[in-house]
């Protein structure tokens, strides 16, 4: 039986501009794409794992929650997805690019103020709002602020009824933006 038993969503809808190239895509620990490597991790944590995206992109089978929403941005993506998983209270949503996010991190999310309308993690001050579970009740409030142009997710979380999961600083929470932070990633996974 798996732990988790709430919805995991990956994100891999971003433009990847700093990458160079759609990092969803990249090859990564044995694994032919990041997202694989992601999704992989997920289905042994989670009963029900899906891949937010643009576009069918993926070379492997997984469930898509396609974002038809024009703008780039976590936001539109939460919006997608707290609409298409329309049964769900909560929903536990991963940036596809935070590769070494561990189930002790997630558990820690999950179990943390449950009953706010979002819980992120946090480390020494810096939040990370692509690591967190997103209540259905955040719902009109994201499509309120996507009306008003406001994508800013840390702005929102702020104005919210939000929970914080800290953690110290780690591997963990390391982030693939740039192509000297993915050969880091592709040096400490094969070592």
């Amino acid at each position: 039986m798996k732990e988790q038993n709430i919805p995991a969503v990956i994100f891999t809808g971003g433009k990847s501009s700093r990458m160079g190239e759609d990092k969803a895509l990249l090859p990564f620990g044995g694994a032919s794409s990041l997202a694989r490597w992601q999704y992989d991790r997920m289905k042994k944590i989670f009963t029900n794992v899906y891949i937010s995206t643009k576009e069918a992109k993926f070379d492997f089978d997984a469930p898509l929650i396609l974002d038809r929403h024009p703008e780039y941005s976590p936001l539109a993506g939460i919006i997608s997805v707290l609409e298409y998983l329309d049964d769900a209270k909560r929903v536990f949503i991963i940036s596809v690019d935070t590769p070494f996010i561990d189930a002790s991190v997630i558990k820690k999310l999950i179990q943390t103020d449950t009953q706010k309308s979002i819980v992120v993690a946090r480390t020494e001050g810096k939040v990370h709002p692509l690591c967190g579970v997103y209540a259905k009740d955040f719902l009109p409030f994201a499509k309120a602020a996507m009306a008003q142009g406001k994508h800013k997710l840390v702005s929102l979380i702020e104005e919210t009824d939000s929970g914080y999961a800290d953690f110290p600083q780690s591997r963990a929470f390391m982030n693939l933006n740039h192509p000297h932070e993915y050969e880091e990633a592709k040096r400490i996974i094969s070592s």
